[in-house]
């Protein structure tokens, strides 16, 4: 007969404890190598971060975003466990400027492989110049939230190499502050831009999880397809159009509106709950009339309040133009297509296109 002895307590002690440091060992294994079950562990910064992951990346990759739907992205402070995704994960795409407390958090993070989506892209403000400063006044057309040719961002793809990180992220001192100054940071509404930074997103991806980069380039191939095809569907659109002038209470279209010929009239600058001056109503008031404005635009993520009562002092209606800084139950559509999509039927009814 077999007696089965007990196990000394000290000795049971020790080995929950050399498993508990096993375990700890793996955890640490995984936050090492960038990958969760797996896959390749990607942190975005907000939505328009996230699609490009989530649609380049596919099956390939989990992705994280630090901005929930529903939170305004400029406004997002970040909490410790948040931070400690960032320091964890494999790769991280942002967009240098939108969000100061993201942009301190992944340059104290220091993952190997971080792209900042501003380094993909020209950031000047397609096909204009742009003479006003700070007051939000027109973009995409003669002033406002677009940066001006001379202003230090005239970069070409073939300059980003100066400056930037591995995998063509800014340096954290290059002098880049997009969000500043009056500046437009909203490049992904521009299909074109957002197609170069895709093509870019694509490139880095591979460098981070070479295993996988044919079919992170094939993904980024396909999406740029579509963005190309978006990209005629504006400018087939509003070619033709009774007026070109616009206003919106957030200056997030100068990208759009400089893409497309149109003019942009921010009510109140970058911010979306900024609040006019009574100087900049009686402007925009004279130029609803001048220039045959019939819609006022606001935002799913800001308060409204601003667009209606401008309306209702000129006649004007009121609709809704999407910034895509993400995606609720109130957007008008489920993902960046849909909305673009929906954003094109507003400016086309609003502009009266032929």
């Amino acid at each position: 007969m077999n007696i089965r002895r007990p196990i000394p307590t000290a000795a049971a002690a020790g080995a929950a404890v050399l498993g508990l440091l096993a375990l700890s060992a793996c955890s640490d294994a995984g936050a090492a190598d960038g990958k969760e079950g797996g896959k390749l562990s990607v942190v975005a910064s907000f939505y328009p971060m996230q699609y490009l992951a989530e649609q380049i990346g596919g099956e390939h990759v989990k992705v994280t975003t630090l901005t929930k739907p529903g939170v305004e992205p400029h406004d997002l402070e970040l909490k410790p466990r948040q931070t400690a995704q960032l320091s964890e994960a494999g790769y991280v795409l942002y967009l240098k400027g939108v969000q100061p407390s993201v942009d301190g958090a992944i340059e104290k993070a220091g993952v190997k492989h971080t792209t900042d989506a501003a380094a993909l892209t020209d950031l000047d403000v397609a096909g204009i110049e742009t003479t006003a400063g700070k007051s939000g006044g027109k973009s995409g057309g003669k002033s406002g939230g677009g940066n001006g040719a001379d202003d230090g961002h005239g970069h070409g793809h073939d300059e980003h190499a100066e400056g930037e990180g591995e995998d063509g992220g800014h340096s954290a001192d290059d002098g880049h502050n997009h969000g500043e100054d009056g500046a437009d940071p909203h490049v992904w509404l521009d299909p074109v831009k957002y197609a170069e930074i895709a093509e870019g997103v694509g490139a880095a991806l591979g460098k981070a999880d070479p295993d996988n980069a044919a079919a992170y380039e094939k993904n980024a191939d396909a999406l740029v397809t579509k963005l190309k095809a978006l990209d005629a569907s504006f400018r087939d659109g509003l070619k033709n159009t009774t007026t070109k002038t616009f206003i919106t209470t957030h200056s997030a279209f100068g990208h759009l509106a400089g893409r497309y010929g149109l003019e942009q009239e921010g009510v109140a600058g970058v911010d979306p709950e900024a609040e006019p001056s009574l100087a900049r109503i009686k402007e925009l008031q004279s130029v609803a009339k001048k220039d045959n404005v019939t819609t006022v635009f606001f935002e799913t993520l800001a308060s409204d309040r601003t667009a209606k009562t401008l309306a209702a002092d000129t006649g004007l209606k009121t609709d809704v133009l999407d910034p895509l800084e993400g995606i609720t139950d109130k957007s008008k559509g489920r993902d960046y297509f849909e909305v673009m999509n929906a954003n094109l039927v507003a400016l086309k009814t609003a502009l009266g296109a032929k």
